[in-house]
């Protein structure tokens, strides 16, 4: 407004940002909001997990990319976990892969001219515990919330696009 006064948005967002709520999506500053909120609980819950598994010190990009690395057993590059994960830098892929192989959880190899990653027995122990605990401490929960299957996988599709309008829109911002 021309006076200085933002616009009041037409019922009580939960926001932080209100400021950006007055335009012509608040509820998108909404999920915004409930994205800051959810990733920092996740990355929590990732932290907090791998300790009680007996892996304590590991960072949220690292347990990822274990994660990463175990999924479907078979080896991995670095350009797959970046891809995969969305990382842009490879060189902090690069350093969690270090310090995971420093902890005995993945070893690295050679394939081709290409350094691949796989999950030692240490780590596949560690997160099978990962696992158990998941099942008894985040499944179980989110079972009694009466949200179906069905229903986190339309959530789960809904942020995988999403995620695509945000890159979008941060390439354009990029030529601003």
């Amino acid at each position: 407004m021309a006076d200085g006064q933002e616009q009041k948005p037409e019922r009580n967002l939960i926001v932080s940002s209100a400021h950006l709520a007055v335009g012509s999506s608040p509820a998108l500053s909404e999920l915004e909001y409930g994205s800051i909120l959810f990733s920092h609980a996740f990355n929590r819950w990732m932290v907090r997990c791998m300790a009680a598994a007996g892996v304590p010190g590991l960072s949220p990009v690292e347990i990822l990319i274990i994660h990463s690395v175990r999924h479907r057993d078979r080896p991995k590059t670095l350009s797959d976990l970046c891809l995969v994960l969305d990382i842009e830098d490879t060189h902090v892929a690069n350093y969690a892969v270090k310090k995971l192989e420093a902890a005995g959880l993945v070893e690295t190899g050679k394939s081709g001219k290409e350094k691949v990653i796989q999950v030692t027995d240490k780590g596949v122990e560690a997160l099978r515990r990962y696992s158990e605990i998941r099942e008894r401490l985040l499944v179980e929960a989110t079972n009694v919330s009466g949200l179906s299957q069905d229903d986190l996988s339309n959530i789960a599709g809904h942020l995988r696009a999403l995620s695509g309008y945000y890159e979008q829109a941060a390439r354009s911002a990029a030529t601003l």
